[in-house]
């Protein structure tokens, strides 16, 4: 299920199958310019970077944003024809793949309001449903995610720790659960590895960040 997926920084996810996605690109490393899709979860620098997108995408790359960030990336120059606007509780179809928006905000902290509309994905790629949470909490709407694969954050302060994501993912049963979110602006290793320690036994934790 995790191959040719790659967690290359924080929260920045490659995947490279029928199509080469990336969400959230951050700190990325070289030019790849070979994203067909790139989803961004909000607005914050580290997982709506300008200069991250320029290094992932190319001609004609679709880009999936919160509503608010319309006029950035058209200004960034994507074509109105290749951005793809979301609010939460959405479902969409791009390129064979069945996209779905979840809400991504904080109940008992300030930084990422649910007024804000941000979101998480959940992306069926080859009949397998991938997770990928956003900066958020443990919500009412994440709690009925059903999914294969669960990409959430751990680090903590702007969201879940790794003791609140455990719970998350012990309380919707995927069969893979990613750690992400940490190691760069926030959160460490140590945190990735104790969230794997608190899964239940049916669910396995692997940890795809080098």
């Amino acid at each position: 299920m995790l191959e040719n997926i790659e967690v290359l920084c924080h929260s920045a996810i490659r995947m490279r199958k029928e199509q080469v996605i990336y969400i959230d690109p951050f700190k990325i490393d070289k030019n790849y310019n070979d994203g067909d899709i790139i989803f961004i979860t909000h607005d914050h620098f580290d997982h709506y970077s300008e200069e991250d997108i320029e290094k992932v995408k190319k001609e004609n790359t679709i880009i999936v944003i919160p509503e608010g960030l319309y006029e950035k990336v058209l200004n960034q120059g994507f074509k109105r024809e290749n951005i793809i606007k979301v609010k939460p509780n959405e479902k969409f179809n791009i390129k064979n793949i069945k996209c779905e928006t979840i809400p991504a905000y904080n109940v008992n902290k300030k930084f990422h309001p649910m007024v804000n509309g941000w979101v998480g994905y959940i992306l069926e790629i080859q009949g397998i449903r991938y997770y990928i949470a956003g900066d958020t909490d443990k919500t009412v709407e994440n709690r009925k995610v059903i999914c294969d694969v669960a990409f959430v954050p751990v680090g903590g302060t702007y969201t879940m720790n790794f003791e609140e994501a455990a719970h998350l993912v012990n309380e919707i049963k995927p069969k893979i659960a990613v750690p992400i979110h940490y190691g760069s602006v926030v959160g460490t290793q140590e945190d990735a590895t104790r969230f794997l320690n608190l899964l239940d036994s049916s669910i396995k934790g692997i940890i795809v960040m080098k």
